[in-house]
């Protein structure tokens, strides 16, 4: 299939990525240049601007950051560019209602499709699609489904999709802020980062999806997969969500505050592994133990 992919960030790439190596045609676009260089190399074209990437492309995929980015590209750009017989997926990780908007200004071509997990498992074929909308429309973009993942959640609606993403981020969210503290509570008791290991390195309480974060957290250091600003943000997507049903998530407010408060420091471009950074009182009592 021709596909546009639009956005570049380290998910976009990776997507993009995959696609190729799925004998796909691939044209990518970023808002900001030098990002594209490595999906170029491997044999997609850039373009310059939204409606030149989907020119003639029979799916298009938006990864971006956030509701505003995503409302500027797919209802300011991007639509006004494409006929009936171009569909849209979007993969970004935004709130319900925007995807409820776009399925609706989208009409009988939409797709969202939010993705469970990082750029080494996108890139591997193990990530999890969410997938929301019209299943005909599915059909149509089944080639792309089945390049980037076997793995396919099915639901039937947009919004439901986006529900389904933001209660699995917010796990892992408030997972990683509740091991971090796990560290601090060992440290102060004097625990070495070596017996911290041992102890809760394979232990059946930390969840499988948390470890690959595992020495993250207890460094304080990791290679940006998630950002905490974006941690931040996708804690207060879930959050509104709740509210708009009349139900509030004490502890969501807490680890979306420990996110804020990590991306406020200087810590907006570390990975969410980056949180365990708040508490130097416990390291400094970890180091002189």
């Amino acid at each position: 299939m021709d596909i546009a992919v639009l956005g570049m960030g380290t998910m976009g790439r990776a997507i993009a990525m995959r696609l190729l190596q799925g004998g796909h045609r691939v044209t990518v676009w970023n808002r900001s240049p030098a990002k594209a260089d490595e999906v170029v190399a491997a044999g997609a074209r850039e373009a310059r601007t939204v409606p030149e990437a989907v020119a003639g492309a029979e799916a298009a995929i938006t990864m971006l950051a956030n509701d505003e980015a995503v409302r500027a590209v797919a209802l300011g750009e991007l639509r006004p560019a494409t006929g009936e017989g171009l569909v849209y997926i979007d993969c970004s990780t935004v709130s319900p209602s925007l995807s409820a908007a776009l399925a609706e200004a989208f009409a009988g071509r939409f797709l969202a499709m939010p993705i469970v997990g990082n750029q080494v498992a996108v890139r591997a074929g193990q990530a999890v699609l969410l997938a929301g909308g019209d299943a005909a429309v599915a059909e149509r973009v089944g080639p792309v489904l089945d390049a980037l993942s076997s793995q396919v959640r099915r639901y039937g609606s947009a919004p439901l999709a986006g529900a389904a993403k933001l209660a699995t981020n917010l796990l892992l969210l408030s997972d990683v802020v509740a091991l971090a503290e796990s560290f601090a509570v060992g440290r102060c008791g004097g625990l070495s980062d070596d017996q911290l290991r041992e102890l809760l390195a394979d232990s059946p309480l930390v969840a499988p999806g948390v470890r690959n974060r595992f020495e993250g957290v207890l460094s304080g250091e990791q290679e940006p997969w998630w950002t905490t600003a974006l941690g931040a943000k996708d804690a207060g997507l879930a959050l509104d969500m709740a509210r708009a049903a009349g139900v509030e998530l004490p502890d969501a407010s807490a680890v979306q505050r420990r996110y804020l408060t990590a991306a406020e420091s200087g810590l907006n471009r570390a990975d969410i592994a980056a949180v365990a950074r708040l508490y130097p009182t416990a390291a400094t009592a970890g180091r002189r133990a």
